[in-house]
C-alpha cells in the first residue's frame, strides 16, 4: 500500500511538459501524502567530484532530498529524454544523493551491495520527440534503463514501472490534455489504497 509519494522533475524547463505532467499526477493522488522535487529549484553542485574516493559534503538541499527519499514509499520520476538519456541535473543529482551508505551498501566477500531503498516501488514517466515505438524498438530505451535497472533496482526498488509519451514536438494540445489524464488517473489507480 502506498503512503507517501514522493515526485521527482527532473526537468529544467519551468514551463515544459513535465511540469504539467508533475501537477496531473499530483492532482491524482488519492489516500496518500505527496511531496514534490522540482530538481530546478535545488541548489547544489551537480558533479560528483572525486567519485566514492572521498566524501563530498552535501547541500542542505540535497540532504533534505534524501530525507525525502528515505521517506516515501514511491517514487515518482518525470523527466523528457534528450540525447538517449536524461538532462544533466537529474544525473548530477542520482550522482550526489545515491550513495554508497545511503541508497546501497557494499560489504567485503559480497557481490553485490545490500540494497537500502527496499520496500519502496517507482513509477518513470518519460517523454520524448521519437514516438514510443522508436524509443521501445530502436533506441532501447536507454535512460529507463539507466535509471530503472542501473538506479533504482539496484538500490532494491521493486517493481519500477515505466510510462512513456511521444512525439511530444507533433504532439497538439487535444494529445497532450490526453497524456495529462493518463497520469492522473495512473496516479489514482496507484494510490487508491
Amino acid at each position: 500500500m502506498i503512503n507517501k509519494v514522493l515526485i521527482i522533475n527532473g526537468n529544467t524547463d519551468v514551463n515544459g511538459l513535465s511540469t504539467a505532467l508533475v501537477h496531473a499526477y499530483e492532482n491524482g493522488v488519492q489516500n496518500a501524502e505527496v511531496r514534490t522535487i522540482h530538481l530546478h529549484e535545488l541548489a547544489f553542485d551537480v558533479q560528483l567530484r572525486q567519485g566514492y574516493k572521498k566524501v563530498q559534503e552535501l547541500e542542505p538541499d540535497l540532504e533534505d532530498a534524501i530525507t525525502q527519499i528515505k521517506w516515501c514509499d514511491h517514487m515518482v520520476w518525470i523527466h523528457p529524454i534528450w540525447w538517449y538519456g536524461f538532462p544533466a541535473l537529474m544525473k548530477g543529482f542520482i550522482d550526489r544523493t545515491f550513495l554508497p551508505g545511503v541508497t546501497f551498501k557494499f560489504e567485503e566477500g559480497k557481490v553485490f551491495p545490500n540494497q537500502l531503498l527496499k520496500g519502496k516501488t517507482a513509477r518513470i514517466i518519460t517523454t520524448g520527440d521519437s514516438p514510443e515505438w522508436y524509443y521501445r524498438w530502436v533506441m532501447k530505451q536507454p535512460a529507463t534503463h539507466q535509471l530503472k535497472k542501473g538506479t533504482l533496482e539496484f538500490c532494491g526498488v521493486k517493481p519500477v514501472k515505466t510510462t512513456f509519451f511521444g512525439s511530444v514536438n507533433k504532439s497538439t494540445p487535444e494529445i497532450r490534455a490526453k497524456w495529462l489524464d493518463k497520469v492522473t488517473a495512473l496516479a489514482a489507480r496507484e494510490t487508491k489504497g
